[in-house]
């Protein structure tokens, strides 16, 4: 991290419409990956569309990738090599044993995990994060594609399990990601010894204030902005020894006021105690507000970014549907996705507000139908509990805002409805399409097959709809007719879901 303090960047306040909005929303989830069948070794070297240009403009860069970044390209069959600032000369991980790990970490990796070889981005970014001199790295990884496994395995081997202090930081933007991030950290850490701490809002029940704590003596303290914040002010939360900070979903912990805010002061106060540490940002988004944030305060580090078209949508089949009105929304989700859906996994249905998920919610069950509803006015423990059984299975149909838009990972889960196409806040009738690819990505996990439904009722849906398909440049096919048992399992055969 840069010796300055980082600027703060004045952008307005962006809202969402899953807000409106409690204080304890503003500090509004994974269960790991598993890696992809075995192949040849060759082709994993070859890291089929992933590898690192030398940051040159040779005619083929993005205009959109921040100066010194590397582009994910398309590489030869030969070992990767990525050269990245400075001399510092990293070659793509083919096994995990090519990282120097621990042999606790390559146990818990193998037995816990279950893991056999890095995934793609795994390949290329792990050796960047734990090879010294431990530059700092942003990190552009698809949804799905290994990232927690990055910098979960980045800070525990970065901690000395002899040092009882907090060695290593995770922030996260909602306690469902925080709490997922640490069940992946405790069992891929499981036969190391190192202790850790899910630093999130406490629910009622068990509410103790933060100056009655004892000191934070675990080594890896993963936690949303505003609660780790509270403990570092309270004294109670060591800074001094902090060797890695990772932001995870870091566009929004960076480009959103009351996030960039708490992620700032952490990052100063780090700084300031520690002398500075190695920062990790991830994310699959990065809109431009991050991207000149980073320009400023990430000095001397590696950058990776994918094009834009390169961004996995073409691996989630996506429909629109057009539904004259709301009642035609219900009865395709009654009628036809529900009757295909339960045969095939789990399903999430995202609403634009936490009064639409209510509503919907109320209508489904009144009609038969069991499913399950969370948003950020739910209390705290509420929610956990509803976010447990669906991710146990105990559940099969989640409707929720965009609270778990955003890093929420189960595999079981097939299809994603968006009931309401996601909008800019500010401006209802443009798209917010960076978490348009948020929520196709809650599917089609690490390889899976997934299928997206998206309803359109109104003209400005449909526009909307067709801005969102310029953006990425990716025709969305139309299901002919929202009444046809035929139209729909079609679709769901063309996804390889039937």
């Amino acid at each position: 991290m840069a010796e300055s303090d980082p600027p703060t960047l004045k952008t307005e306040a962006k809202l969402s419409w899953a807000d409106v909005q409690s204080d304890e929303e503003k500090e509004a989830s994974a269960e790991p990956p598993k890696a992809a069948d075995e192949a040849q070794t060759s082709e994993l070297k070859k890291i089929e569309s992933l590898s690192i240009s030398d940051g040159k403009d040779d005619g083929n860069r993005a205009a959109d990738v921040p100066d010194g970044g590397h582009l994910l390209d398309d590489p030869d069959d030969s070992d990767i090599k990525a050269v990245t600032s400075g001399d510092t000369v990293y070659t793509s991980a083919v096994t995990f044993e090519d990282l120097n790990l621990s042999d606790e970490l390559i146990k818990g990796l193998f037995v816990e995990m279950e893991f056999k070889k890095p995934s793609k981005i795994q390949a290329i970014t792990l050796p960047m994060i734990l090879t010294p001199p431990y530059k700092d790295l942003v990190a552009q990884a698809h949804n799905g594609s290994g990232k927690t496994t990055c910098f979960v395995l980045g800070m525990l081997s970065r901690v000395d399990p002899s040092k009882k202090v907090p060695q290593a930081f995770c922030i996260c933007p909602t306690r469902e990601l925080a709490q997922q991030n640490h069940a992946v950290l405790l069992k891929m850490g499981k036969f190391t010894g190192i202790t850790s701490m899910c630093a999130i809002p406490s629910d009622s029940a068990n509410y103790i204030p933060i100056s009655k704590c004892p000191p934070v003596t675990e080594q890896v303290v993963i936690g949303t902005p505003g609660t780790v914040k509270k403990w570092t002010s309270a004294r109670k939360l060591s800074t001094r020894d902090v060797k890695i900070l990772v932001f995870d979903e870091a566009d929004h912990m960076l480009a959103e006021d009351g996030f960039r805010d708490d992620s700032e002061r952490i990052m100063k106060e780090i700084q300031r105690s520690s002398g500075g540490c190695q920062v990790l940002l991830f994310s699959a988004t990065f809109d431009e507000a991050v991207k000149a944030f980073v320009s400023r305060v990430i000095k001397g580090g590696n950058q990776i970014f994918v094009k834009k078209e390169e961004l996995p949508l073409e691996k989630v089949k996506q429909y629109k549907v057009h539904c004259p009105d709301e009642l035609a929304k219900v009865e395709v989700i009654k009628d036809r996705i529900f009757e295909y859906g339960q045969k095939l996994g789990q399903t999430i249905i995202f609403v634009r507000t936490r009064n639409s998920a209510t509503l919907l919610h109320k209508s489904l069950t009144a009609a038969g139908y069991e499913c399950t509803s969370v948003q950020g006015a739910l209390k705290q423990e509420d929610r956990d509990q509803i976010i447990r059984e669906f991710k146990e299975g105990l559940t099969t149909v989640l409707i929720t805002t965009d609270l778990l838009a955003r890093g929420f990972d189960q595999r079981r889960v097939n299809l994603v409805i968006n009931y309401d196409l996601p909008v800019k806040y500010d401006s209802p009738s443009e798209p917010d399409c960076e978490l348009y690819l948020h929520r196709v990505g809650r599917t089609g996990r690490f390889g899976s097959k997934g299928a997206v439904f998206n309803f359109l009722c109104t003209d400005r849906d449909r526009s909307v709809m067709e801005k969102i398909e310029r953006h990425y440049q990716h025709q969305i096919p139309e299901i002919p007719n929202w009444r046809s048992d035929e139209d729909f399992e079609s679709a769901l055969k063309d996804a390889g879901l039937l």
